[in-house]
């Protein structure tokens, strides 16, 4: 059994304090800039040359001073919102990644993979509580407490209306609030509820290990599997994509949920490692590493092949509408836009194609840590842009995000940690647990 070190306990626990204190002063920083300084703001932006809207929601309505000082005014007290929303759609979707591949293993009878399974299951386990805060920012946004979703302005959709949106009234049928909280609650419980439920066979199996329990425990693993797929789409239209409701992508889906997929392998690949070298977990050995290494790579370079299919088709294009939603990157967020290609593909494709440096133990674990913090990035900016747009370099977006990211990161820690020691690392129930111990890879 796992016991939950004090130090890492001790490590959690400051980072979850240090989030909240952070996020608290920028919090009330955010809400007590005025107006004036708000404009101040705008008009450093303007003069800089970027005049054209950072999204294409801005491309609609009217267009003079006030109304640009009123929608500066709305993206800039989104950047408190705004983090939260990034850190806790990424973590829930990273969990529930890992709980797909989780379920990816025991719906193909995998051998090699049986000794991390509770590592899985401990990642997993994190969905609940992300989930519980992205109901939070549900419910703030349909009650307009908070303006992530300019898609939620009744206005827009009221053919009567001055400000009437003709391609938001045609997406009405989907994008409408009542529907949005239903499906909301559809993927938190629904994913909730199969982590608890795929859990409790796991420990059946291990405690009866009857093939009854098991053949019952492999069907719900299949169940999630198209829970996931269906649910998995339908929340990256949800939660990113329809923060720039005029614009679309036919890749978008695979973009998010790959992202999350690698971000969830290379969390794994640190829990394995680090138990590993605590003496927790001595079965999980190089060829295990190696394994959760390629699975990494390839997840790397699939996700560059989403974002290069994504970006070269619109590119190609050069439809204004949707190149729009790349120019708000390239201008406002090109640090990010860059960073993302560096740590998500050139860094992983320079270093991780040998066979052999999979099995570095150093060198995976910098290079999980990279794609973690390069895959965050990828979530930041698809949320950001469109709700903070130009107005996130100064002190209070930094605080925010910065807070956000600890306050998440800690938690996630504490929670999986602390799962852990709650579990038995070997699956000894599991049929194939031989096989994993004996692994080993042929080439």
């Amino acid at each position: 059994m796992y016991s939950f070190s004090p130090k890492l306990r001790l490590y959690s626990i400051v980072f979850i304090l240090l989030g909240l204190v952070l996020f608290g002063a920028g919090y009330f920083m955010n809400h007590g800039v005025d107006e004036a300084q708000i404009e101040h703001m705008m008009e450093a932006v303007h003069a800089s040359g970027n005049n054209l809207p950072s999204n294409s929601n801005e491309l609609l309505g009217p267009q003079d001073h006030a109304a640009h000082l009123e929608h500066a005014t709305a993206q800039f007290k989104n950047q408190p919102l705004a983090a939260v929303h990034t850190i806790s759609v990424f973590l829930f979707a990273v969990s529930c990644c890992a709980l797909f591949f989780y379920s990816i293993q025991n719906a193909s009878h995998a051998g090699w993979s049986i000794i991390v399974l509770r590592v899985m299951e401990a990642v997993a386990s994190f969905i609940p509580y992300a989930g519980g805060v992205v109901i939070i920012v549900m419910l703030l946004n349909v009650t307009h407490t908070g303006h992530l979703f300019h898609w939620m302005d009744p206005d827009l959709t009221d053919p009567k209306s001055a400000n009437f949106d003709a391609i938001l009234f045609e997406k009405k049928r989907f994008l409408n609030i009542p529907f949005y909280v239903v499906r909301t609650l559809i993927y938190v419980l629904g994913a909730s509820f199969f982590v608890w439920k795929l859990k409790s066979l796991s420990k059946k199996v291990d405690a009866t290990k009857s093939r009854s329990v098991y053949a019952k425990y492999y069907s719900w693993n299949i169940g999630y599997i198209v829970f996931f797929g269906f649910c998995s789409a339908a929340w990256a239209w949800d939660w990113l994509m329809s923060i720039d409701p005029h614009w679309y992508s036919t890749m978008y889906i695979w973009y998010a949920m790959v992202s999350a997929w690698a971000t969830s392998v290379a969390i794994i690949l640190i829990v394995s490692v680090y138990l590993k070298k605590k003496g927790f977990l001595p079965q999980f050995n190089d060829n295990h590493l190696h394994d959760l290494g390629v699975y990494l790579f390839a997840l790397s370079m699939l996700w560059t092949y989403t974002w290069f299919a994504q970006f070269m088709l619109y590119w190609y294009a050069n439809i204004p509408e949707e190149v729009n939603y790349f120019y708000g990157r390239f201008e406002y967020y090109s640090w990010a836009f860059w960073s993302i290609l560096l740590l998500n593909f050139a860094i992983p494709l320079s270093v991780m194609v040998s066979s052999s440096i999979k099995r570095n133990y150093t060198v995976m674990i910098t290079m999980a840590v990279i794609v973690v913090a390069g895959q965050w990035l990828v979530y930041y900016n698809m949320v950001m842009p469109g709700t903070v747009g130009p107005y996130w370099q100064n002190a209070t977006g930094l605080l925010t995000n910065l807070g956000a990211v600890l306050f998440g990161v800690g938690s996630f820690i504490f929670v999986v940690m602390t799962t852990l020691s709650k579990l038995k690392l070997i699956p000894e129930g599991n049929p194939f647990v031989k096989e994993s111990k004996i692994y080993e890879y042929p080439f």
